[in-house]
């Protein structure tokens, strides 16, 4: 898989629009909010610990972007609901939703894990970006303009039997992603998943698992101190895909370690062989 190249955070223009980022308290969904900032957008960010979300802010505010926190747990229905409307009170129209918040969920073989802990991780990783994403797509309808990006994994199609309900939950938001990216063609809408990669705060998690085979933990453990991707890498690849210079690769699974000249070269290929979606192939 080629690396993933293109024009640097600083490059990308979003001045004017406004977007959310779920998760946004630290690790892959600061550097977004930041990516999105510090390209020109307005960010509101979300997670469920305001110290981290304050932090975000800090370092936003800093750099001179624009930014506004809420305290909230995304899979909270009327929660939710209400931070879209204050994000639309306080920054205008959302242009860009980014379903980052996720959970590990319970970790160990699945006759030993928490039934109502596995189902939870299922609550996050799917439910929750189905109803931030409701909340935002009539009036990104209505203006016949928005994108969505919805954060999976590797996971979704990778071999990972101790960790099922994260696996299975981000191959579900894959495909989800590629369902809703039909519906809302018509109304000019991309939606888009995206496989990040590097030194995640979720990576540390399974490293340091004892709920795993000690050779599982040590091969996370070995993809940490080998410093495979970064988080920089997985931003670039976001603003790419919100920029609108990726639509016509509406309801992909992107990998971060693509290269984004390779991917704009080979756009039409990729669409007529239905290429970077989970399928069944003949």
């Amino acid at each position: 898989m080629s690396t993933n190249t293109g024009p640097a955070i600083a490059a990308w223009n979003l001045t004017g629009q406004v977007a959310i980022v779920t998760g946004g308290g630290r690790g892959l969904g600061r550097a977004f909010a930041q990516a999105l900032a510090a390209a020109g957008a307005a960010v509101a960010i979300t997670a469920r610990t305001e110290s981290q979300l304050l932090e975000t802010v800090r370092l936003i505010e800093g750099e001179g972007g624009t930014v506004i926190a809420f305290p909230s747990d995304v899979a909270d229905q009327p929660a939710m609901q209400q931070v879209v409307a204050e994000v639309e009170r306080q920054l205008g129209s959302v242009d860009l939703l980014v379903n980052n918040a996720a959970t590990p969920g319970p970790m160990g073989r699945d006759w030993q894990v928490d039934p109502d802990e596995w189902w939870r991780a299922l609550e996050v990783n799917v439910r929750a970006p189905f109803l931030c994403t409701r909340w935002v797509l009539p009036g990104m309808m209505a203006r016949r303009r928005g994108r969505i990006v919805n954060v999976t994994s590797v996971g979704a199609y990778g071999l990972y039997p101790y960790f099922s309900a994260y696996c299975t939950s981000k191959a579900a938001l894959s495909h989800m992603t590629r369902l809703l990216a039909e519906t809302v063609k018509e109304y000019g809408l991309s939606v888009f998943a995206l496989a990040p990669h590097g030194p995640t705060a979720m990576i540390e998690v399974v490293a340091t698992s004892p709920n795993v085979p000690a050779e599982v933990s040590a091969r996370f453990r070995e993809y940490l101190e080998g410093g495979e991707g970064d988080i920089e890498q997985s931003a670039n690849m976001l603003l790419f895909l919100v920029s609108g210079q990726a639509d016509a690769l509406t309801g992909r699974h992107i990998d971060t370690r693509d290269s984004i000249e390779d991917l704009q070269r080979r756009t039409a290929e990729i669409v007529q062989n239905d290429f970077y979606v989970l399928r069944r192939r003949e």
